[in-house]
């Protein structure tokens, strides 16, 4: 009861806390505009009218916000996390909770500056209507998927699975004629939505001389560093948590909610940290474990319990062994398990196996670039007009009818479907626009 009452008052001063910024969220579902793209008179008038909508937008959420909330934004969005959660709360625990926010997927210190608007990113979204709630989708996160698939099918859409896109096809005048499959197959289209990564979009299906120069560096010179290594472990039995005092057999509040390991401070989170950045995993990698069965019991047999353990840090290319080394992968996760037994005795013993993603491992399966969750990392200088490339975040590419609709293009990763929503916006409207004239 103590626990959950301490994590009850815990995110109501934390929704407290971000209630005033709540009035820029409409920014998210809104697209930031392109600096670069039609020439024609007619379109340029049209584009200047959308884009002084768009900042009238801009400005009216932040003069709802007034000078006080606003200069108090600004300090969020520019000030390291330690920083701002040093200045809110007292609790090292608190404050270190808070911080894993912070990092997700990502290789930023907390004290990296700018490192305040990941924590804002992370908590304000909502489920149903509540703020600062985390959810389990019924079945895996595949749900999800499998909704909006039968959802596009249903509206008459037609999906190809198990059908590699090898090249971008480019017509002479820089328009995109459709894709290329890697098995020769030729599918035709005016418009085409590109989910990969900026990196893999441009650099890997896109002609380099159908695109500029200017725009090649910035894509080429992204941030694609991750220092996430995801672990999905099967156990023939619930964690029991020495905190929790009982060594009850059934899922308690202390499964179903997020649980962080090795994260009593904020020193421990900057120490892991460090120790990627001289080239190593950390020896006391920040986890934060989920165990949905505990919720959903259709994803285990009966008895058996998911663990799902998004650990940090581990760089992509250790300076002392090789993910591809599987002594090297065991030692990593062994090292993982043994943390974990020192805050629930037994849990190595109770696994049945697990299975491993470490950066390499999610840019070869998912075609993530650098192994990062997000399509690129999330600091100041690549979020909202800089997302993906300076010129370019309103979701249009130098490309006429491709268009970007993945988490490299604003407002960034999560799943909130944003971007796709944005995207897909703007490609209706263009297209509506090419068949008015």
């Amino acid at each position: 009861m103590g626990v959950t009452y301490y994590w009850d008052t815990m995110m109501n001063v934390i929704t407290w806390r971000f209630q005033s910024f709540r009035n820029m969220m409409p920014m998210l579902f809104q697209a930031p505009e392109t600096l670069h793209w039609d020439s024609s008179f007619t379109y340029w008038m049209r584009d200047k009218l959308e884009k002084s909508v768009f900042w009238a937008r801009c400005l009216r959420h932040i003069m709802v916000l007034g000078q006080k909330d606003m200069v108090n934004f600004m300090d969020l969005l520019l000030s390291p996390t330690s920083k701002v959660l040093n200045k809110w709360f007292e609790s090292d625990i608190l404050k270190a909770v808070l911080a894993g926010d912070a990092i997700v997927g990502s290789m930023a210190s907390i004290h990296t500056p700018g490192s305040g608007y990941v924590l804002l990113h992370h908590v304000m979204g909502e489920t149903d209507g509540d703020r600062n709630v985390w959810s389990h989708v019924e079945g895996g996160m595949g749900s999800v998927s499998t909704a909006i698939s039968n959802a596009a099918i249903e509206a008459g859409a037609s999906i190809m699975t198990n059908a590699e896109v090898s090249q971008l096809m480019i017509g002479n005048s820089g328009t995109i004629e459709g894709v290329l499959l890697a098995d020769g197959t030729r599918v035709c289209s005016s418009i085409v939505l590109s989910n990969a990564t900026p990196h893999r979009t441009f650099l890997g299906l896109v002609p380099r001389d159908a695109l500029p120069e200017d725009f090649l560096r910035a894509i080429e010179k992204s941030d694609y560093n991750s220092g996430t290594t995801k672990i999905n472990v099967a156990v023939d039995k619930l964690p029991w948590f020495h905190c929790c005092g009982s060594n009850n057999t059934e899922a308690g509040p202390q499964h179903t909610a997020t649980i962080h390991i090795c994260s009593e401070s904020m020193d421990n989170i900057g120490s892991a940290c460090q120790d990627a950045r001289n080239g190593l995993p950390s020896k006391r990698p920040v986890m934060e474990m989920t165990i949905p069965s505990s919720l959903d019991k259709t994803i285990s047999p009966p008895g058996k319990h998911v663990v799902s353990l998004f650990t940090q840090y581990t760089p992509y290319k250790p300076s002392d062994g090789s993910w591809e080394n599987p002594t090297y992968r065991e030692a990593y996760a062994k090292r993982c398990f043994s943390l974990i037994d020192e805050y629930a005795p037994g849990f190595s013993s109770s696994i049945i196996g697990y299975d491993m993603l470490t950066p390499p491992d999610l840019e070869r399966e998912f075609g993530l670039t650098g192994g990062n969750i997000f399509h690129g990392a999330t600091g100041l200088d690549s979020l909202f007009f800089m997302r993906p490339a300076k010129g370019w975040s309103g979701y249009r590419t130098p490309v006429r009818g491709l268009y970007l609709c993945g988490s490299g293009t604003h407002p960034g990763g999560g799943v909130m479907a944003a971007p796709g929503r944005n995207a897909a916006r703007i490609a209706l409207r263009d297209f509506k626009k090419h068949h008015s004239w």
